[in-house]
C-alpha cells in the first residue's frame, strides 16, 4: 500500500509539471517486465484460490505485469500524440487497480489472524448439515476457523441420544471434508444437551 501511495503522489506531481519520457527505453524495459512478471503470475494462477500465500504472490506478479503493460501503452501513445499528461494518468489508474486487488488479500489476512470463518464456508450451511444428521437433535458450540492459509478446522458438540460409533464419526468427517473443505474436525457427541452446561463447581 505504501508503493501505491508513492505512485499516486508522483503521478500528481507529474500532472502539475509534465516531464519528457524516454519512450523507446521505457517501452523495451516495460515489455520485458510484462513478459517476466506475466509468466511468473501464470505459475501461481492454479493455486491462488487455496493458499493465501500463493494468492499474494500471484497478485503481486499480476499487478507488476499490469503496471508494465500500462507503461508500454502509455509510452507508445505519448510517442504518437505527445500527450505528456497520459503518463501520470495511467499511473493513477494502475495505483487504483493495485489498491482494489490488494484489499481482498489484506482482508483475508486479517480474518486469518482473527480466526474468522474462512471465505467460501457458510457457518449456517455447516450447521444445517450437522443438524440434519441421523439422530442429531441439537448442534451447539460450533466453531470454524483457518489453521493456516489452506487448512480449516472445526469443533462442534452434537446432541445425539443414540450415541455414536466410529462409522458415524468417519462419515461426518469425510462429508465435512468433501462438502466444505474442512479437513480437521473435532466432534463431541452428547447423549443430551446438558453435558457441557454444568456449573463450574459441578465439574470438579
Amino acid at each position: 500500500m505504501v508503493a501505491v501511495g508513492g505512485i499516486a503522489v508522483e503521478a500528481i506531481n507529474r500532472l502539475r509539471e509534465p516531464a519528457e519520457v524516454a519512450s523507446w527505453t521505457v517501452v523495451w524495459v516495460a515489455a520485458l517486465g510484462v513478459a517476466i512478471n506475466g509468466a511468473t503470475a501464470l505459475l501461481f494462477m492454479r493455486g491462488r484460490h487455496g493458499d493465501l500465500n500463493i494468492r499474494g504472490a500471484y497478485l503481486h506478479m499480476a499487478a507488476d505485469a499490469s503496471v508494465s503493460l500500462g507503461v508500454v501503452v502509455a509510452a507508445l501513445v505519448i510517442m504518437v500524440t505527445g500527450w505528456l499528461w497520459l503518463d501520470p494518468a495511467i499511473s493513477l489508474c494502475i495505483a487504483a487497480v493495485i489498491l482494489v486487488s490488494g484489499w481482498g488479500l489484506a482482508r483475508d489476512s486479517v480474518n486469518l489472524a482473527l480466526d474468522a470463518v474462512p471465505d467460501g464456508i457458510e457457518l449456517a450451511e455447516v450447521r444445517d448439515y450437522l443438524g440434519g444428521l441421523d439422530g442429531v437433535l441439537e448442534v451447539h458450540d460450533l466453531h470454524i476457523w483457518a489453521m493456516s492459509t489452506n487448512e480449516t478446522a472445526l469443533t462442534v458438540h452434537l446432541v445425539r441420544p443414540s450415541g455414536h460409533d466410529d462409522a458415524f464419526l468417519h462419515h461426518v468427517c469425510a462429508e465435512l471434508s468433501h462438502r466444505f473443505n474442512i479437513h480437521h474436525a473435532t466432534l463431541q457427541v452428547e447423549a443430551n444437551g446438558d453435558a457441557c452446561k454444568l456449573a463450574p463447581a459441578e465439574l470438579v
